[in-house]
């Protein structure tokens, strides 16, 4: 297998030579040649010509394929999860839920577009009303490292369903996995030229947005996508769906069991080894004797939270990315001022990527308002819930939020002012489905919410008013003269 599939076809890149590794353990997992800038010029070029076959098809063809594709996953989940766990350095115990996610998404799509991009007809006095969705063509795809399959599955499989095309940039952290995904795609008898794949970093990302193409579907940091709105400024026919970060707070009032809420703590913050957009970055406490005792039991709880590799004895945590990741989380944690409740460090015994969930008491501290992807969480004690969900909403971004309480009341007024656009209720902040909408407004994304909605941007509405017959309407033009 080779680093590019254009067009049907897989070939070297012709650009330089690339490296995955694992991070728990520095074995290479992936080695290619990356893209070039012709490899992505011809990879839109294939996608292009695809694009009015593919979308021309039957609806039903395209099912079946996508139908297809759900199959191929499944019997490949176990390779596909062992993939995804050398490459990311997460638990088999969730790389087999992520392949399982991917699956499931060609359903919840196929309903998703019947109800939300589907066919309607009016009956009007002419005739009748018509509305109807058309793809836009083709779309670019930037994946992330976090779920490498995933997320970007979320974006493939609406568009390829609505009639679009794809050409797809996996992360440079995870090109196998990315691939794998095309290869599954592939299996399923995709057409030549409707999914094509271009591995690279950083510049094979910047040569596919410069491309014409009619749309970019990403997720990752905030900057990048300051960085996308920025670049597509003067092109308003270029869509942009863009799944962001979160500094996302989670709230503990009047909750109950102080062991119960450390249990959603943990895993509101610390589950993926923190590297979910949607994890808690902020815990917001009462002052005194509760909220004190919320976090005893969190730093009662954090040190039982088992640290591994994947392939060891199953643990609730891996590694982050790499072992830079590490660095710059660390260094990040180290520029915040506040009480150390649990220092946050390298794991004895383990590779440099490996990291321990942190906890700093930041009450009464100005803080910048960044995400730390790494299990590492801010805690603040407040007088007042007033005062809580003002700390809640003190945040540029509006991703996810949560409250932890047994006080229906507080959750009425906090559904209503808090800003994010996943909100939970005693169930940790990560909590999403793909039957709902995910995303969020700020610098979180772009008021276009992926999983369910997806479907929202990858057709556009066209409204009909059509008649059987051409008639004489003559006698509707007013003021016209004998």
């Amino acid at each position: 297998m080779s680093g590019v599939f254009i067009d049907g076809g897989w070939k070297s890149g012709q650009g330089p030579e690339a490296v995955s590794t694992d991070p728990a353990t520095g074995e290479v997992v992936w080695r290619e040649a990356t893209a070039s800038s012709a490899d992505v010029e011809a990879a839109v070029a294939a996608a292009r010509k695809a694009f009015h076959p593919w979308a021309d098809l039957p609806r039903e063809a395209r099912i079946a394929i996508l139908r297809r594709y759900k199959e191929v996953l499944l019997e490949r989940a176990g390779p596909y999860a062992e993939a995804l766990s050398r490459e990311t350095g997460k638990a088999l115990w969730e790389t087999k839920a992520e392949i399982a996610s991917m699956a499931g998404k060609v359903d919840a799509s196929i309903k998703a577009y019947d109800e939300r991009t589907g066919v309607a007809e009016n009956a009007m006095p002419f005739g009748r009303a018509v509305l109807r969705h058309r793809p836009h063509g083709v779309m670019a795809v930037l994946g992330p490292f976090n779920f490498p399959g995933h997320l970007p599955n979320g974006h493939i499989v609406p568009a390829l369903l609505a009639g679009d095309t794809v050409v797809f940039k996996p992360s440079e952290e995870t090109p196998l996995a990315g691939q794998m995904l095309v290869e599954a795609l592939e299996a399923a008898g995709a057409p030549a030229g409707v999914v094509n794949l271009v591995q690279g970093g950083r510049e094979v990302g910047q040569a596919l947005i410069d491309q014409e193409i009619d749309g970019l579907l990403f997720t990752g940091s905030a900057q990048a996508g300051t960085f996308f709105r920025r670049h597509f400024a003067d092109r308003p026919d270029v869509i942009l769906a863009l799944e962001l970060g979160g500094n996302n707070p989670l709230v503990a009032w009047q909750a109950g069991d102080p062991a119960a809420v450390a249990a959603l703590v943990a895993q509101s913050a610390f589950i993926t080894t923190g590297q979910r957009c949607s994890c808690a970055r902020r815990l917001i406490v009462p002052e005194g004797s509760e909220g004190q005792a919320i976090m005893d039991a969190v730093l009662a709880l954090a040190p039982r939270l088992s640290i591994g590799p994947w392939n060891g004895e199953e643990p609730f945590m891996g590694p982050l990315i790499s072992e830079r990741a590490a660095g710059h989380a660390l260094a990040a944690a180290g520029r915040i001022e506040g009480v150390r409740l649990l220092e946050p460090g390298r794991v004895e015994g383990l590779s440099g990527a490996f990291v321990s969930p942190g906890l700093i008491d930041v009450t009464g501290v100005d803080v910048p308002d960044e995400e730390i992807f790494a299990p590492i969480l801010q805690v603040r004690r407040v007088a007042s819930f007033d005062e809580a969900l003002a700390a809640a909403n003190a945040t540029r971004y509006g991703l996810s939020a949560g409250l932890v309480s047994e006080n229906p009341a507080l959750w009425d007024r906090f559904a209503a002012r808090i800003r994010a656009g996943v909100v939970n209720l005693n169930r940790p902040t990560t909590g999403a489905a793909g039957t709902m909408p995910f995303g969020g407004l700020g610098a979180s994304g772009n008021h276009r919410p992926s999983a369910y909605y997806a479907a929202d941007y990858c057709a556009y509405p066209v409204a009909s008013f059509e008649a059987g017959a051409v008639l004489d309407t003559t006698g509707d033009i007013k003021g016209l003269r004998p």
